[in-house]
């Protein structure tokens, strides 16, 4: 046929290339990952076969396997299974390993048992790009998302979905038992041979129910609350919409505003962020190697005693303050409408009265002090003010942090929208790469290497776009 480009016939002997470097030209981003893991001094990063002793059958090197996995990462092949075939197939992977094709046993306990090892190589990426001089700005974005564990929803259990399930199961007993009551008093009622069936689904309720009282006397042990049966490291955590939630982990990630890679991340069980702004903005400074930076955040992390500790240790924290006092709702005043006077140590409210200081509280480990006027009972704005005889002001002592934060906060309007284009961008191709399924892996400190190869390689080609490929060998061999 004319017009149409000529296929090769399947039977004709071809003179492919007699060496391993034809097939992969000299811009293929497996060479940044091969020249990267070479530079690599792994007997210190801590692989376990990097100095195995003779004997027995000999180990693949470390090397190879954990180029299998980047390059794995790289283009979306996380299971081992996918990664045995594709070391038989795939050229560039071919290349990569020199013609190795570990099974995937091999590959997966490779990940397995070299965790710590493979989050040290992250890291060390994250060095190399410093050196590079890529982080000028000293600018992150924090923040959390949730991934879906191998846990189902059905195999986690709290107190409250004990009580719902159970209720449920009562249900379906009581339906079942008045069944059987019509079957006793009219035979014809019921089709024949449903009786036994009625019988066989009480046993599966009953042996059911047996399952969730030693359910729930597990679960009083636990210290919050909850068991998860697939991997019990799982937790239950709501999500953004309304009446949703993930039986999973909270991925944490620092993210560079300039260039958009992940200079530190970690992954918890926790429900919610409001305990880890300190923890995330040190690893980020520390991995930037700057004394002084500047950290944005979203309202979820918004806790005084982090924003605290942040500021001790060098970090500049912007973190929006969640409004929860449902005044300003209902038409009231609220805390910012009264003005503090430092040095009288006093506030003064929207009526032109003294909030003056009464005493000192200690509430959830904070130290609070506590004002009012004496004129609140008389005042003519008490309705516009407070539902009370008086109209109580608190400010926890380190309350000038927070102020100076929002102040902060004032003059850079822009910081939500910059968060936002930074953080959210890297969550979502995350969660793009890893695919429906999300994790793999099950326990916490193996979801915390599987997420580390997944920003080792989000990294990479992060890199590699920015830099290119010949650059990036160049950077890696100086």
């Amino acid at each position: 046929m004319k017009r149409f480009v000529d296929s090769v016939d399947r039977s004709q002997g071809l003179l492919l290339p007699d060496r391993l470097e034809d097939f992969v030209h000299d811009y293929n981003p497996v060479r940044v990952v091969d020249a990267f893991v070479e530079a690599l001094d792994l007997s210190g990063l801590g692989f376990e076969a990097a100095n195995r002793v003779a004997g027995g059958r000999p180990a693949y090197l470390p090397a190879a396997l954990l180029k299998i996995y980047i390059y794995g990462y790289l283009n979306r092949i996380q299971s081992s299974r996918r990664l045995e075939r594709e070391a038989q197939r795939n050229l560039e992977l071919i290349w990569l390993t020199g013609r190795l094709a570990p099974d995937f046993k091999t590959i997966a306990d490779f990940r397995k048992d070299n965790g710590s090892a493979i989050t040290a190589v992250c890291g060390r990426f994250v060095s190399l790009c410093r050196n590079m001089k890529v982080f000028s700005h000293a600018i992150v974005a924090i923040d959390g998302s949730k991934l879906k564990a191998v846990n189902s929803r059905d195999r986690n259990f709290t107190v409250g979905k004990i009580k719902g399930r159970r209720q449920q199961l009562e249900n379906s007993v009581a339906r079942y038992l008045a069944e059987m009551d019509r079957a006793d008093r009219d035979p014809s009622l019921l089709p024949e041979g449903r009786v036994p069936q009625l019988k066989d689904k009480l046993a599966k309720l009953h042996m059911q129910m047996e399952k969730l009282d030693a359910i729930e006397k597990q679960l009083q042990a636990t210290p919050d609350r909850q068991i998860s049966l697939t991997d019990p490291d799982a937790r239950s955590m709501a999500t953004s919409g309304r009446g949703t939630g993930v039986v999973g982990y909270n991925v944490q990630a620092a993210v560079d505003a300039e260039h958009h890679l992940i200079v530190a991340h970690d992954v918890v069980n926790d429900g919610h962020d409001r305990a880890q702004l300190s923890r995330m903005a040190t690893k980020a400074r520390e991995a930037l190697g700057t004394e002084r930076m500047t950290a944005l955040a979203d309202r979820g992390y918004f806790n005084a005693p982090e924003i605290l500790a942040c500021e001790e240790t060098g970090v500049i924290p912007l973190v929006p303050k969640p409004l929860t006092s449902n005044s300003k709702a209902e038409g009231r005043f609220d805390k910012r409408d009264f003005v503090y006077d430092e040095a009288a140590d006093e506030y003064e409210c929207p009526a032109g009265e003294r909030a003056i200081h009464r005493f000192t509280a200690e509430e959830k480990g904070l130290t609070l002090r506590k004002y009012w006027s004496s004129a609140c009972p008389r005042c003519p704005m008490r309705g516009q003010c407070t539902t009370a005889s008086y109209r109580r002001i608190t400010r926890w002592e380190h309350e000038h942090v927070l102020e100076r934060m929002q102040l902060l906060l004032d003059a850079r309007p822009q910081a939500a929208v910059v968060r936002k284009q930074t953080v959210e961008y890297v969550f979502g191709t995350l969660k793009s790469w890893l695919g429906t399924t999300t994790l793999l892996t099950k326990t916490l400190p193996r979801v915390r290497t599987e997420i580390s190869l997944a920003v080792l390689a989000y990294n990479m080609k992060r890199m590699i776009k920015i830099m290119g490929t010949e650059g990036m060998v160049l950077a890696i061999a100086a």
